[in-house]
C-alpha cells in the first residue's frame, strides 16, 4: 500500500519543519492531491497544531506553488469548499456523533461548557462540514499532526478511534501515525 500524501504534509506542517514540509508539499502535488486539498488539510491543522504553524505552512505553500508556476509546472486547483453550514452547532453535533459512533458526553465538558461548544460548532460542523476534503482524508491528516506532537497521546486515541469508526484499516492508520 502506498502511503497517503496527506499524512507527511500535516505531520511537517504541525511539528513545524519547514524544509521538509516543502518537500512533502511537492510530493502531494506530485502524487495528484489538488491546490485546495493541500489547503484545506493546512487550514484544518490549526485547530491542532495551532494557527502560527498553520499559516506558515499555508506560507510555505504559497512559495512551492510559486516555485512550480516559474518550473513550467500547472497543478490542478480542485474544487472550493462550499459554504459551511448555517446552523454550525448542530451540524456539528452530528458530525461529531457519526464520526465517534455516538454522542459525545463527560465531565471534561461539562467542567467547560464552551470547549464543547467549540469542538461541536467550529471544529465538527464548520471545519468537517466543508465538503471538499472527505473525512478519510480529514482523520489521516489529523492522526498525522497528532501522532507529531508530544503530549497528545488521549486525542490521538480518540481520533484512531474515529479512524477506525469510519473505516480507515490499521494499515492506513499505521501509515498515518508513523514518524
Amino acid at each position: 500500500m502506498t502511503p497517503n500524501p496527506i499524512a507527511p504534509i500535516a505531520r511537517f506542517a504541525a511539528q513545524g519543519k519547514m524544509p521538509e514540509l516543502r518537500r512533502a508539499l511537492n510530493d502531494g502535488l506530485d502524487a495528484g492531491l489538488s491546490i485546495n486539498q493541500i489547503k484545506e488539510v493546512l487550514v484544518q491543522l490549526y485547530a491542532y497544531a495551532g494557527f502560527p504553524r498553520s499559516l506558515n505552512a499555508l506560507g510555505a505553500f504559497m512559495t512551492v506553488l510559486d516555485e512550480r508556476k516559474n518550473a513550467g509546472i500547472e497543478d490542478e486547483a480542485g474544487e472550493e469548499p462550499g459554504p459551511v453550514p448555517a446552523d454550525s452547532l448542530a451540524a456539528g453535533t452530528r458530525n461529531q456523533t457519526r464520526l465517534t459512533g455516538a454522542p459525545v458526553t463527560g465531565a471534561l465538558f461539562e467542567f467547560a461548557p464552551a470547549i464543547d461548544h467549540f469542538l461541536k460548532a467550529h471544529l465538527f460542523g464548520d471545519i468537517f462540514g466543508r465538503d471538499n476534503l472527505d473525512w478519510r482524508s480529514r482523520e489521516i491528516a489529523t492522526i498525522a499532526a497528532l501522532a507529531g506532537l508530544d503530549g497528545l497521546d488521549s486525542q490521538l486515541a480518540s481520533h484512531l478511534a474515529i479512524g477506525r469508526n469510519i473505516g480507515l484499516s490499521e494499515d492506513e492508520l499505521r501509515d498515518a501515525a508513523a514518524g
